[in-house]
């Protein structure tokens, strides 16, 4: 279905979760040049401590490409999430999280960070993702999503964007908020040979509480 403000238009879309496909809801950004660069599979899990109902906005939405469930320009996401990351929508439908994609032009340079064989990125992201809070299971379906991509590279440079970059770059107000919230997105360029780079330096993060998680990530040019 298309809308005379072709700013927003329906289209059937394939994503995997938890191996079934579902319809996904696209959502043509403004303004879209072919410079712009997508961050991709942001994926977003909540644990609260106990049952409750939560509400997530962007505060910016008009750069949303994919989105699932659907988000409400006016409203955004809504649900019933339960400590185990179950989240229930106003129609009954479960979901383990909540899924978007959107043009990101924030900064695009790498100026610390690690170099990372292709062959070794799984090993390396097993490591860093511990210590920036990712249970096993997050960090498996990190690992599963970026892996192809990395491995075709002879070497990676990448870089973590964390809280601090991205509560400014894509802001986001959660309802209630959490008592600890990670923010995880890879930046990441592929490289012919190995550069020399100031290492980045990731503090260990604990889980406390109430939980909200997101990861996803960026390939530069």
């Amino acid at each position: 279905m298309i809308e005379n403000n072709n700013e927003k238009y329906k289209e059937i879309g394939i994503i995997d979760f938890n191996f079934e496909c579902v319809n996904a809801e696209y959502h043509r950004p403004k303004e879209q040049v072919p410079s712009d660069i997508t961050l991709k599979k942001p994926v977003i899990y909540l644990y609260p401590e106990n049952t409750q109902k939560i509400n997530i906005k962007f505060a910016d939405s008009t750069k949303l490409t994919h989105t699932y469930p659907k988000y409400n320009e006016n409203d955004g996401w809504e649900v019933i999430a339960s400590p185990d990351g179950k989240l229930v929508d106003k129609d009954n439908r479960e979901y383990y999280c909540l899924y978007w994609e959107g043009l990101d032009n924030s900064n695009k340079e790498i100026n610390e960070g690690f170099v990372v064989e292709g062959e070794d990125a799984a090993k390396f992201l097993e490591k860093k993702l511990k210590i920036l809070g990712l249970t096993e299971r997050e960090t498996n379906e990190f690992i599963i999503y970026w892996l192809p991509i990395l491995e075709e590279n002879k070497y990676n440079l990448i870089k973590f964007r964390l809280n601090n970059e991205l509560n400014k770059q894509v802001p986001l107000e959660i309802t209630p908020k959490p008592d600890t919230l990670i923010r995880i997105a890879m930046d990441f360029k592929a490289l012919d040979s190995k550069i020399e780079i100031p290492e980045q330096r990731l503090q260990k993060i604990q889980r406390k509480g109430y939980t909200v998680v997101e990861w996803g990530g960026r390939e530069l040019k």
